[in-house]
C-alpha cells in the first residue's frame, strides 16, 4: 500500500447528548481507520472554502494558529460531514466549539490535521434518532455512553477526543496531537 505523506485539512463533529455522543463504524474496505468507531468527520473540500460559519473570536483564532485553511471552512467541513455521514444537520446558530486537534502521524496511508468540533444535540435542526438520510461511509450509527465509548478499541486522536468532549472546557487552551510526537501542546 503506498504511502503519502501530504497533509490534508480535516473536520471532525462531536455531537453531545448528555452523557451520550454520536458515534458510528468506519466500513471493513475503507483505506483511512478500516473498521473503527469514529465522530462523523472527512476532509475540507472545495465547497467548503467560500463557507463562513459562525464561530466566536477565539475559536476563529485558535484554529488559525498554523493553518492556512480559513476558518470558517474548517468548521463547515465539519457541518457537512455531519450532515453526509449521519443525515442529521445543525441549526445555523448553533455554537461550534473547538476543543482538539491532531495531525496524523507520518507514514500512514492518508494523512489529516484534524480539528475536533463539540456541539449540543439540543441544538439539530433534524430528529437526533433518525439516521435514514445518512450515506453509506458510517455504519452502527447511535448515540453512545461516553464511559462505554472510551472502553472501545478507538484510535488514539478519538480517545483523546472523547475525553475533551466529556470535560469540562479547559481555559488554558485546546490540546494539539502533532504527528509522531509524544507530547500534546497547547493552543491558547
Amino acid at each position: 500500500m503506498e504511502k503519502s505523506e501530504a497533509i490534508r485539512d480535516a473536520a471532525t463533529l462531536i455531537l453531545r447528548r448528555g452523557d451520550r455522543v454520536l458515534m458510528g463504524r468506519r466500513g471493513g474496505r475503507a483505506v483511512f481507520m478500516p473498521s473503527r468507531l469514529v465522530f462523523p468527520g472527512g476532509a475540507v473540500d472545495a465547497v467548503d472554502l467560500g463557507a463562513d460559519v459562525p464561530l466566536t473570536p477565539l475559536c476563529r483564532a485558535r484554529l488559525a494558529v498554523g493553518s492556512d485553511c480559513p476558518p470558517g471552512a474548517v468548521a463547515a467541513a465539519a457541518l457537512r460531514e455531519l450532515t453526509e455521514e449521519t443525515g442529521q444537520t445543525l441549526r445555523h446558530s448553533a455554537p461550534l466549539r473547538f476543543i482538539f486537534r491532531a495531525i496524523t502521524p507520518r507514514g500512514a496511508t492518508r494523512r489529516y490535521d484534524a480539528r475536533f468540533f463539540l456541539a449540543d444535540a439540543d441544538d439539530l435542526a433534524t430528529d437526533p434518532d433518525r439516521f435514514g438520510d445518512a450515506d453509506e461511509e458510517l455504519t452502527e450509527l447511535g448515540w453512545r455512553r461516553i464511559d462505554e465509548a472510551a472502553q472501545q478499541n478507538l484510535p488514539f486522536p478519538t480517545r483523546l477526543a472523547l475525553a475533551e468532549a466529556a470535560a469540562t472546557p479547559d481555559p488554558a487552551g485546546v490540546p494539539f496531537l502533532q504527528s509522531n510526537e509524544a507530547r500534546i501542546t497547547r493552543i491558547a
